[in-house]
């Protein structure tokens, strides 16, 4: 599987320089482009993360951005350009539960109790962009495909809860990544 995108940084509309109407609770909501391409034939569902490693330093963990499951990959539009590859459109994270309602996303860090912010599933459960507060940083988008969907994952699943379901799907996941920088 590949996973790219027409940038390498994170533009601005999705990220830290985000205009207020693209914010949500003063965090940047709206999810931004990119495409998979040579899936497996056989897979019917994408999942995916998209994490920041370099936070670590900063925060102690590993920034959840956003996390995805159960995407049926007949439900995505082809990008015109090329045949072979799945588009994911700009502010798919919002548009999702209205659109693919059997499609879930998963909490994000911004839900820990230990950053503060409220419960609003706009930004607790869906992307949250890029926010480095040190330096630039590379975020890390893994998409998992896989011929069934995953079971027991509801709105607001975990991570590892992902994780998890992927290692015990009686399969070995298409799977494939690429790094991002979110400008500090």
């Amino acid at each position: 599987m590949k996973i790219s995108a027409d940038f390498t940084v994170v533009p601005d509309d999705f990220a830290k320089a985000a205009a207020p109407e693209y914010r949500a609770g003063g965090v940047p909501v709206i999810s931004f482009p990119f495409y998979v391409d040579e899936v497996n034939p056989e897979a019917r569902y994408l999942h995916w993360t998209f994490t920041d490693p370099d936070s670590i330093p900063v925060c102690g963990f590993e920034w959840i951005h956003w996390t995805v499951a159960n995407l049926p990959i007949d439900a995505l539009m082809f990008d015109f350009n090329d045949s072979h590859a799945l588009a994911i459109p700009p502010d798919f994270s919002r548009q999702m539960p209205a659109m693919i309602p059997e499609a879930v996303q998963g909490r994000n860090s911004s839900a820990s109790k230990f950053v503060g912010r409220d419960n609003d599933p706009a930004v607790i459960m869906r992307y949250n962009g890029p926010q480095p507060p040190d330096k630039d940083h590379d975020y890390y988008l893994h998409v998992w495909a896989t011929r069934e969907p995953l079971p027991g994952l509801n709105q607001g699943f975990w991570m590892n809860e992902l994780l998890h379901k992927l290692r015990e799907c009686g399969e070995n996941p298409d799977q494939g990544g690429m790094f991002v920088t979110g400008k500090a």
